[in-house]
């Protein structure tokens, strides 16, 4: 191995060791709501949802879903020992074993939901399982079952894991509407929308900056607007248009969300013909964004 794997490789061990309780903490209380989201609002419904969940509702006329989530675990942890490294397979033992156990353990709570308005039994396991999905990721551990084997599959096999996802858990949600009804699937459609987007805010957090890059031919007049106005760093950026080869100075700026509507008009108001792109921030590290400066 080179240096630089070696420093990589030094890296990923710090990464992978870092708040170690506190991630093992995380990754319990996100099976411990799965478990419980997936018997109160999915197993008594009927609900498909992506994953070996979702494989364990279609086939619990034959066996309990824990144990259908159990084989699952299991399979994943064999293909991960064939096929890839040992922290992968240390990362994916917990949830393995976790899951189905958990999932057994909370299958006799007994909380009565309002079965007759399903879109709102849909919407509140949907945001449940996100905000599990979003700590169990934040952990940097493994549930294991399907979502395992799609990793090991896109990266042996340099496939998308998007595309992958799509394809298991559509062929899923298919078996689902064929077996309890087409009605099943938009369920199904709508509760994988708001999971993927509740883990992402779990993950990512709520936006609270903006990032504005900006080309303007009055650069300095929205520079100073942005500085004296709205107390805001800004860099200056040298870059060349990509079609005119001409050099030209981009600014960015970070601004706090509660400020974007003064940093957005105030510009326009400067140069209607401005050209701005505005990107979510979640996290900002170092500098001091409230020091009037620039940095170019």
């Amino acid at each position: 191995m080179n240096k630089k794997g070696k420093i990589d490789k030094t890296i990923l061990d710090r990464i992978q060791n870092k708040y170690l309780i506190k991630r093992y903490v995380m990754f319990l209380l996100a099976v411990v709501i799965y478990a419980f989201t997936y018997n109160i609002f999915f197993i008594k419904t009927d609900l498909i949802l992506g994953g070996s969940g979702g494989i364990a509702i279609l086939f619990k006329q034959y066996l309990t879903p824990s144990i259908t989530i159990g084989l699952l675990s299991l399979l994943s942890i064999l293909l991960s020992l064939i096929f890839m490294d040992r922290q992968f397979v240390i990362n994916s033992v917990a949830g393995a074993i976790l899951c189905p156990i958990l999932v057994e353990l909370t299958k006799n709570i007994n909380i009565s939901i309002p079965t007759d308005d399903m879109m709102l039994v849909a919407i509140c396991g949907a945001v449940l399982i996100g905000i599990s999905n979003g700590l169990s990721s934040k952990s940097g551990l493994s549930s294991g079952g399907i979502d395992t084997i799609i990793h090991i599959l896109s990266r042996k096999f340099k496939l998308s894991h998007g595309v992958l996802y799509l394809i298991i858990n559509g062929i899923i949600i298919l078996c689902g509407g064929y077996q309890y009804g087409w009605r099943i699937i938009l369920y199904a459609l709508i509760i994988l929308y708001i999971v993927s987007i509740i883990t992402d805010k779990v993950v990512l957090g709520i936006s609270s900056n903006k990032t504005f890059f900006i080309v303007t031919d009055k650069i300095d007049e929205v520079k100073e607007y942005l500085l004296e106005n709205l107390s805001q760093a800004v860099t200056v950026l040298d870059a060349i248009g990509g079609y005119t080869n001409n050099k030209q100075e981009v600014l960015m700026a970070v601004v706090p969300t509660i400020e974007y509507f003064k940093a957005r008009e105030g510009i326009l108001e400067i140069d209607n013909n401005a050209f701005i792109t505005i990107t979510d921030s979640y996290q900002v590290y170092g500098g001091n964004k409230h020091k009037k400066k620039e940095v170019k």
